[in-house]
């Protein structure tokens, strides 16, 4: 238990700016295990930005609550997967050979294409949102928040299990958990996911479909990141969560129109 909870730590302490404990160290080893958690991370994600919409929903629109959602899981994540997001369009927006599509990437500076990227993520994201938010209740918010946080997070894992990581240097700040992962860790992670979207299909079946887009852009950007770059990097996996989470969002909303 102690191990586990240990792992735990280790991934929030990656993937957020939550403090964790002091003996929590940085051990490559356990961040590459801690990658079954990427998933739990988005319930502590998902929870918080829901906390902030409720609160916001008895004091402004739905609009502005959104806005707050949206901002309190950026804050909570130091942007982190939207960075992500950013460099991979600058990177494979202005990059034609694997060498300097890498070498873009890793550029701190943000480009015309990742701009854009991140003006169109963001703006499906909050109209998606708004969409949903007038259209059910609070409850139900929460739980379209927690399916789209932990189940764009195992999207990532599915490309760390498939994949290679692109990058030959060892100063990567994602090459921890680029090593072999492990069938064990695949699954567990998988069960964060499968348990919000099992209480979303107990409310209807139908909504089991979301899946079948997630599986078909994220294996479409497993092989689009391998066909240029011959794998993944921590870039590639920001941008595999943020598009699935808006895909998951959109989604939902078709789902929604025609029942």
């Amino acid at each position: 238990m102690k191990r586990e909870l240990h792992l735990l730590f280790t991934a929030i302490m990656f993937y957020t700016r939550i403090p964790v404990p002091r003996w929590v160290d940085h051990d490559a080893n356990n961040l590459n295990a801690a990658t079954r958690y990427f998933p739990l991370v988005g319930y502590i994600v998902a929870i918080v930005s829901w906390l902030t919409y409720i609160v916001c929903r008895h004091l402004f629109s739905v609009e502005i609550s959104v806005i707050m959602s949206v901002l309190a899981g950026v804050l909570l994540t130091g942007a982190f997967h939207e960075d992500g997001l950013a460099d991979v369009c600058d990177g494979f927006g202005g990059g034609w050979t694997k060498e300097k599509i890498l070498s873009i990437m890793k550029d701190s500076r943000v480009g015309t294409y990742g701009v854009i990227g991140l003006i169109f993520i963001l703006s499906l994201k909050f109209f998606s949102l708004v969409q949903l938010g007038s259209s059910i209740y609070s409850l139900y918010f929460g739980l379209v928040l927690l399916v789209a946080h932990s189940l764009s997070r195992v999207a990532a894992v599915f490309i760390i299990y498939t994949s290679i990581y692109a990058r030959e240097d060892a100063d990567s700040k994602a090459k921890p958990v680029a090593q072999q992962l492990s069938i064990g860790n695949l699954l567990l992670a998988s069960i964060w996911a499968i348990l919000p979207i099992a209480a979303l299909v107990y409310l209807n079946a139908i909504f089991l479909l979301i899946v079948v887009p997630v599986m078909c852009i994220t294996l479409y950007l497993r092989w689009y990141f391998r066909k240029w770059i011959g794998g993944y990097t921590g870039d590639c996996l920001g941008a595999t969560q943020q598009l699935n989470e808006v895909i998951i969002y959109l989604s939902l909303l078709a789902i929604w129109r025609f029942m």
